[in-house]
């Protein structure tokens, strides 16, 4: 019973970083349409923002075959 309970823990956890990776794509989208001259530069950030959301879940993911 405890992996599935640790499986169900981890898909709660996962919402966090399923929003945060929406709003940073949703502010890189609104960026690029006001000002469509900084594209390079918002999405350089935009890229990374969802690379440090999705280590997230990664972590979370091995914390849960872990415990």
């Amino acid at each position: 019973m405890e992996g599935s309970l640790n499986m169900v823990g981890y898909g709660l956890a996962a919402i966090g970083p399923g929003v945060g990776i929406g709003l940073i794509f949703a502010a890189y989208i609104n960026g690029v349409a006001r000002q469509p001259e900084a594209q390079s530069r918002l999405q350089t950030i935009a890229i990374l923002g969802f690379a440090l959301a999705e280590a997230l879940a990664i972590i979370g993911i091995a914390l849960a075959f872990v415990l």
